[in-house]
């Protein structure tokens, strides 16, 4: 348990993009009773994966602290449809879909919460409830001008794009959730602020205390660049086996390591920066790297699935499927550093740095048997790689200071 009010904001505030109001929180925090926190799911895809984990490691954290979780499935208004971070509108799920994902999301998001400490609702409770007349009175409580602040709609608006009229609904909804449940704080992704914003107006309208509001980034996907996705198919997911998402996530950039372990490690911030600091003094990254991804392992498997995955990588690394007369590269840079592309042009892999990003965009290129997708990946002096482009060219390549 934690003994003050500014050691409990400092692991709140951990990670999190914004928090509103915190003054409004320090209250809520002093009374001293168990706060009522919810984040709602809509059920789009029967899979979590490490981008959704950021806001349920928060949840976690909160639920350390003795909070009371509201885990929201939102199995009304998936059927709605949310457009939000989108420039058209998203296509609603049928009953028979929602309630298929939803039965994968609760069987996965007890791999992070307590389910003793857990309350799974659903608000299809409450809204199957209300009739036409309570909706035209809940809709009655803002204009459209209003909802048009939202980006999305207002983007869509200028530029042509049709905008329904129950979409206009779905803030409305969310809003109309968090009084439903008489939550003291939710949590969202950066892209749910407006409906976030949304329940504290609808809570004062209801005469009760309004909540507080935290948001969280947005976690990039492996491309280093896109929102992780199961779509753009840049995601890890937190039930894929033990090797693929060791694999994955030793495939990422140095940079891109930085923002992985800031907002899904578990380690204290003292040692997140102390690793920082070793890496400046010549620690090589790729040690990092190799600890949280075994972190990460470990959480969604086992201790021992992570050791097993750590071998298996490296036997990958130096027996794996390539063949026995690899030439080996040795690039000697000026930089601490080396993009991907020029790697593979100065190795003799490909013939430019435009033909080694194209490789990589048809997915052509693998680093260490695993495939690369982020474009950008740095590598530093001190690593050995093995490249492969295509089927056929390989190169076990060491990246050396230049001589003087």
């Amino acid at each position: 348990m934690f003994n003050s009010i500014s050691e409990q904001l400092k692991i709140i505030k951990r990670g999190c993009h914004e928090l509103l109001i915190e003054e409004e929180l320090i209250q809520k925090l002093k009374a001293g009773a168990p706060l009522r926190i919810k984040a709602g799911f809509d059920p789009t895809a029967p899979d979590l994966h490490l981008g959704h984990t950021v806001l349920l490691n928060k949840l976690r954290q909160l639920q350390d602290m003795g909070h009371h979780i509201l885990f929201l499935i939102g199995d009304f208004t998936g059927m709605i449809g949310d457009p939000t971070g989108k420039n058209s509108t998203r296509p609603p799920l049928t009953r028979e879909e929602v309630v298929q994902n939803a039965k994968s999301y609760t069987s996965q998001v007890f791999k992070i919460l307590r389910s003793d400490q857990t309350e799974v609702v659903f608000n299809s409770t409450w809204m199957d409830t209300l009739n036409a007349a309570d909706l035209i009175k809940l809709s009655a409580t803002h204009t459209v001008a209003r909802m048009l602040e939202r980006d999305d709609f207002s983007k869509r608006y200028r530029t042509n794009q049709p905008i329904a009229l129950h979409e206009f609904l779905y803030p409305l909804i969310q809003g109309y959730d968090s009084v439903a449940l008489k939550a003291d704080i939710e949590l969202g992704g950066t892209d749910q602020k407006f409906n976030l914003l949304m329940g504290r107006e609808l809570q004062k309208h209801f005469g009760q205390p309004p909540q507080c509001i935290l948001t969280m980034p947005l976690l990039e996907g492996l491309d280093g660049i896109n929102k992780m996705s199961k779509s753009l198919n840049n995601y890890v997911g937190i039930t894929e086996s033990a090797n693929d998402i060791f694999g994955k996530l030793m495939s990422v950039s140095d940079s891109l390591m930085w923002r992985y372990i800031e907002l899904l490690s578990f380690e204290s911030l003292d040692t997140i920066d102390k690793w920082k600091q070793e890496v400046k003094q010549g620690r090589n990254p790729r040690e990092i790297k190799v600890l949280f991804a075994q972190e990460i392992v470990a959480r969604f498997n086992s201790k021992v699935d992570a050791e097993k995955a750590l071998i298996d990588f490296e036997t990958r690394f130096k027996k794996g499927a390539i063949p026995d007369d690899i030439p080996e590269k040795l690039l000697q840079i000026n930089e601490t550093n080396i993009p991907i592309a020029q790697l593979l042009k100065q190795s003799g892999l490909t013939s430019s740095s435009s033909e080694a990003l194209r490789m990589i965009e048809q997915g052509g290129v693998k680093l260490n048997g695993n495939k690369i997708v982020d474009k950008s990946l740095h590598l530093a002096v001190g690593e050995t790689v093995v490249v492969q482009v295509g089927k056929r060219k390989f190169a076990k390549v060491t990246i050396a200071p230049a001589k003087c």
